[in-house]
């Protein structure tokens, strides 16, 4: 797959534990580690958006 030169990259620590239940999450769901965490941010700003309205980003890069 190729990379998107656009895209940002989010580098973050977990503890082993979290990252294997991650892990274990991501293959239950037929989801890589990295898609799995994709789809939850997506789920979360899908919810706050819900609650609080579309978020603006004009203007805020």
């Amino acid at each position: 797959m190729l990379r998107n030169k656009a895209n940002k990259h989010l580098g973050i620590e977990v503890d082993p534990e979290l990252h294997g239940k991650l892990h274990h999450i991501a293959k239950y769901e037929g989801r890589s580690a990295n898609g799995q965490i994709l789809y939850l941010i997506r789920q979360c700003i899908q919810a706050f958006e819900k609650e609080h309205g579309e978020i603006d980003l004009t203007d805020k890069e």
